[in-house]
């Protein structure tokens, strides 16, 4: 008698290879997010990295001008006024207190040098007072003798001065010390402003 013969088949679980179109999408998805803000930070980091040195030297300008003012006379009358070595006030100025040569302008604002002649760098009539520089405006920096300076493309500076001997002194003089603000604008709307103070401690010192 034939005896039948079973064959038994087994089935193997093989394991899956490769990667499903689903996974390979979202890989390339994540990639692509995670480059994109990276490069976006970089370009961010590019892009200011500059900034430092242009506020450094906005800085430079600005105290470099701030000096320049701080240094000057700060007399009674105009330096070229033949009574500014012994005026003891305004009123010994040729022309009086409000005259032509009261830096002080008769308590007016000071947003024009004395005489309204002079001007910085001039090679006859320059600043030669500390009030000369109310609301003066460089649209180029140049440096005292009104020469260009290189490599300052794109840098402004302006210059303003007001009465500080009251709140600075307790002085009833108001015009006993003068705040200077000088601010400089530079690549970039890169601004920078500082103040300093000057009083009149030396009325008759001329230059």
């Amino acid at each position: 008698m034939a005896k039948s013969k079973k064959i038994l088949v087994s089935r193997h679980a093989w394991p899956q290879r490769g990667v499903s179109l689903i996974e390979l999408i979202m890989f390339i998805v994540i990639i692509s997010v995670a480059l994109a803000g990276v490069l976006l930070v970089m370009n961010r980091v590019t892009a200011s990295s500059a900034d430092p040195l242009v506020r450094k030297q906005a800085l430079a300008i600005a105290e470099s001008l701030l000096e320049e003012v701080e240094l000057m006379p700060f007399t009674f009358c105009d330096p070229d006024d033949l009574n500014a070595a012994s005026a003891v006030s305004a009123a010994d100025c040729t022309g009086g207190a409000g005259g032509v040569n009261d830096q002080n302008k008769g308590g007016a604002a000071l947003t024009s040098p004395t005489p309204a002649a002079e001007a910085r760098g001039h090679a006859t009539a320059p600043f030669d007072n500390v009030a000369d520089y109310g609301n003066y405006s460089m649209p180029t920096i140049a440096d005292i003798t009104g020469t260009d300076v290189t490599g300052l493309n794109g840098y402004s500076a302006s210059v303003g001065i007001a009465r500080a001997g009251t709140a600075l002194l307790g002085a009833a003089d108001d015009g006993a010390a003068l705040r200077i603000t000088v601010a400089v604008t530079g690549p970039g709307n890169t601004q920078v402003v500082l103040d300093g103070y000057r009083t009149r401690y030396a009325p008759r010192v001329l230059p």
